[in-house]
């Protein structure tokens, strides 16, 4: 059984920052890409930021130059540092990655709110 467990969320004034972590527990063999998608109500999950697992990062244009992704590959774990965080940012932040135990397939972790107030 694969889980993925976020956690960092809060409340925070626009101009702050946060930091999310999301660990992978459980029968793992390995992890390729892992990931931070939003989800504000109403709108659409998209995706904030990717990560491969040699380091190759990719971030939506919305985040660029505010958020970075990084992973611990010894830990099974992505974060997500945000700075310069605007009320815009204001969602529930979801982990999600590829992994491999019996078979290669996406996990979701719970996700952790994220509220920005202005």
């Amino acid at each position: 059984q694969v889980q993925l467990m976020e956690s960092g969320g809060g409340l925070v004034q626009a101009g702050g920052s946060l930091r999310l972590s999301c660990a992978a527990s459980g029968n793992i063999y390995s992890i390729n890409d892992m990931g931070w998608y939003r989800q504000a109500p109403g709108k659409e999950r998209e995706m904030v930021a990717r990560i491969t697992s040699d380091g190759t990062a990719n971030y939506a244009d919305s985040v660029k130059g505010r958020f970075t992704i990084s992973r611990d590959n010894a830990e099974n774990t992505v974060y997500l540092q945000m700075t310069s965080l605007k009320p815009e940012d204001t969602a529930n932040y979801y982990c999600k990655a590829d992994i491999l135990s019996t078979i290669w397939r996406f996990y979701w972790g719970q996700g952790t709110q994220v509220t920005v107030s202005s």
